[in-house]
């Protein structure tokens, strides 16, 4: 990714040069000569002055779809009380496109990142004038993880992390919710029953528009899009984030998240910069996520016959789905550690023991023979097994992986 850098003024040396040029046909006089060396310095010191943080609209724009999105999936849970229900749930979840949804997560966490005094103010202590700015630019766009090792990049990323893990939680609670939901409605006491495991009306209908909607992208909310583009440009403290230091490595999402944010607090982020900005905002884990849960949520639908199966469909392949790709392409993989091998203490010895001898019994007297008549037991026929449904077929076959 080739580095854009935004237009600058002309240097001190060159101002004052075109404003000596001006009098070369006359000797300058004090007041011109004053006026050039003022000139020179303000431009001096603009160039060792950090530029104010510049961020994208595009990008805010990105960032407030992901959260609608994803805290919109977030308010949904169980106690559906009839198929339509169901179906608009249906209808809200599977309208995202995953490359829009992946993109906007790493927007957010740029905004988040962006929230941190210290992150704002320690990449800008790095850059005292345009040459060194512009070579820290240069290097984030190379190797978008340098901006991880900045000062402040700690701080940062656990403002990024701790935020994020929030949002990926409440989702997991609403897909527990509505995934025992499936399994209580199949019960012969719930009221729902009878609607609950009746067919889904025009089953081919809705699979194919939930493929169409899966096609067409978010607008942005203008009125949260405005909110996190002030934020962006505020230097930390504008929206209600925290969370304690999170040391490296960072996940896929936080590494281009910190990039992006390191660049607006250069002053190199803003419109001009849309092709570095674009560049930073492609996730491979979570866009190869969004894009195997899709394909799974088709599947689900086009095998799913009853009601109750579609609910499950709705909490599997929706809810739980975004909060899995979400968690690995932001939150760093488990770690499992294992203890140092010791070899087994050996037995303690045997206690002495005195040796016990037996004295066999006499034989008791042979009992008179008679014979024995044995009745069969009673048999009792085994009643068939019924077959499993769908939903707990999905839910005791070994999970496939639903993304990269």
């Amino acid at each position: 990714m080739r580095p854009v850098f935004p237009h600058r003024g002309l240097s001190a040396a060159a101002l004052a040069a075109a404003l000596l040029a001006g009098c070369a046909s006359d000797t300058p006089t004090r007041a011109e000569v004053e006026a050039a060396r003022v000139a020179a310095e303000a431009a001096e010191i603009a160039a060792r002055t950090p530029p104010r943080i510049r961020l994208n609209q595009s990008v805010a724009d990105a960032a407030a779809v992901y959260m609608a999105f994803s805290r919109d999936m977030a308010a949904l849970e169980g106690g559906f009380t009839n198929p339509e229900q169901i179906q608009a749930a249906l209808r809200r979840g599977a309208a995202y496109d995953p490359e829009q949804i992946s993109r906007g997560l790493v927007a957010y966490a740029s905004i988040l990142a962006l929230q941190s005094p210290e992150f704002v103010s320690g990449v800008r202590s790095l850059a005292d004038d345009q040459v060194t700015r512009e070579r820290i630019v240069a290097r984030i766009v190379a190797d978008p993880s340098y901006a991880s090792t900045l000062p402040g990049a700690e701080a940062a990323a656990g403002l990024v992390m701790t935020t994020m893990a929030a949002d990926i939680n409440a989702l997991g609670r609403a897909a527990n919710s509505i995934e025992n939901d499936a399994y209580a409605i199949q019960a012969l006491y719930d009221p729902r029953r009878s609607w609950g495991v009746a067919e889904v009306v025009d089953r081919e209908g809705r699979l194919e528009a939930a493929k169409a909607r899966s096609a067409q992208t978010f607008r942005p909310s203008a009125e949260e899009a405005s909110r996190l583009f002030a934020a962006a440009h505020s230097g930390g403290g504008a929206l209600p984030v925290s969370g304690e230091p999170r040391k490296p490595p960072y996940p896929p999402a936080v590494v281009n998240g910190l990039a992006l944010a390191a660049l607006a607090a250069l002053g190199y982020a803003g419109e001009n910069a849309r092709a570095n900005t674009d560049a930073l905002q492609f996730d491979r884990v979570s866009q190869g996520c969004l894009a195997m849960s899709k394909l799974n949520l088709f599947q689900c639908l086009a095998a799913s016959r009853p009601n109750y199966e579609d609910m499950f469909c709705l909490g599997r392949h929706i809810v739980r789905d975004l909060a899995t790709c979400s968690r690995g392409a932001a939150m760093p993989a488990p770690i499992v550690t294992v203890s140092d091998v010791r070899p087994a203490d050996p037995p303690p010895p045997a206690p002495a023991q005195t040796p016990i001898v037996i004295t066999p019994a006499p034989a008791p007297a042979p009992a008179p023979s008679r014979p024995i008549t044995i009745s069969p037991a009673p048999t009792t026929a085994t009643p068939p097994r019924p077959a499993p449904s769908l939903t707990e077929r999905l839910n005791t076959e070994p999970a496939r992986p639903s993304g990269d």
